[in-house]
C-alpha cells in the first residue's frame, strides 16, 4: 500500500548536462523539490529554462546526469530500461499537446490501449475505459474517431487514456497549446475537477497565466528553480529570487 505521508515525488540536486561541440550545456542544474500526493503543480518557464528537460526526467523518458529522483518510493536513477518502462506504464499518465491519438481508432479503443499493454481482459478494459470517458464528460462520444471530435474532445480522450490505468501521477505537457482560449479554459477546469477528486497533476507550461491557475507553481530559469510557491505569485516572477519566497 502506498504511504501517502511520504512525498509522491522527491528530487534532490537533479541535473541533466549535455555535451555539445566540446561545451557542457547545463539544461538542468541542481533542482530540488518534493511533490505530495494530491497536489496540482505547474512547472513553468520560457524556452531554454529547463522545463522540458525536467518533464522528461519526471516522466522517466530520460535519465539524470546526477542527483536523485524518487517516484512513489522507487529510486528512478537505479532502474534498468525495462524497469523504467514498467514504472511509466504503472505510475504515470501522460497528456500531450498534440493529443497523440490513433486516428483510425474510436475514443474507446484509444483509451483502452494502456490496459492492453497491461494484459487486462477485454471485458474489464472495456468497462474501465468507458468509466474513464464518462469521468471526462464524453459518455456520448465513445465510439467517435478523433476526426469526428473537436480539439477539446480529443484532449479529453487523451486525458481519459492517461487516467485509465489509475496512475499515481498525471503529467500534462502544454495540454492547452493546440486549443483556442475557450476550449483551453474548459480543459483547465477539468484538471481542477480531477485534482479535487484526488489526482496528482503536474502541468508543464510556458504560459504564466496558466501556471497562475494552479495552487502551486515551480518556475525555472536557466536550469534552476527561480521560485516555488503559490501559483499566482510564482508565475509573476521576472528575475532571480530566493526559492520559496
Amino acid at each position: 500500500m502506498t504511504d501517502t505521508h511520504e512525498p509522491l515525488i522527491s528530487i534532490d540536486r537533479l541535473a541533466r548536462h549535455y555535451f555539445v561541440g566540446g561545451e557542457t550545456v547545463r539544461a538542468l542544474d541542481g533542482v530540488s523539490f518534493d511533490i505530495r500526493h494530491g497536489e496540482w503543480v505547474a512547472i513553468v518557464g520560457q524556452s531554454g529554462s529547463g522545463k522540458s528537460t525536467l518533464m522528461n526526467l519526471l516522466g522517466c523518458l530520460d535519465t539524470a546526469t546526477s542527483g536523485t529522483y524518487r517516484l512513489n518510493g522507487a529510486d528512478v536513477e537505479t532502474l534498468s530500461d525495462d524497469q523504467l518502462a514498467d514504472l511509466r506504464n504503472k505510475e504515470i499518465g501522460f497528456v500531450f499537446q498534440t493529443f497523440q491519438l490513433l486516428p483510425r481508432a474510436s475514443a474507446l479503443a484509444n483509451v483502452e490501449l494502456p490496459l492492453i499493454y497491461r494484459g487486462v481482459s477485454r471485458k474489464e478494459r472495456r468497462a474501465t475505459a468507458e468509466q474513464a470517458l464518462r469521468s471526462v464528460g464524453l459518455a456520448n462520444r465513445m465510439h467517435h474517431r478523433p476526426n469526428e471530435l473537436s480539439g477539446g474532445q480529443r484532449q479529453r480522450v487523451a486525458i481519459a487514456r492517461a487516467l485509465v490505468g489509475e496512475p499515481s501521477l498525471l503529467l500534462a505537457d502544454e495540454p492547452t497549446g493546440n486549443l483556442d482560449s475557450q476550449t483551453g479554459e474548459e480543459i483547465v477546469r477539468l484538471f481542477g475537477e480531477l485534482n479535487a477528486r484526488g489526482h496528482t497533476i503536474i502541468l508543464v507550461t510556458h504560459e504564466p497565466r496558466l501556471a497562475a491557475r494552479c495552487p502551486r507553481a515551480i518556475k525555472l530559469m536557466d536550469g534552476r528553480v527561480l521560485g516555488d510557491g503559490p501559483g499566482a505569485e510564482v508565475a509573476a516572477l521576472q528575475g532571480p529570487r530566493a526559492v520559496g519566497t
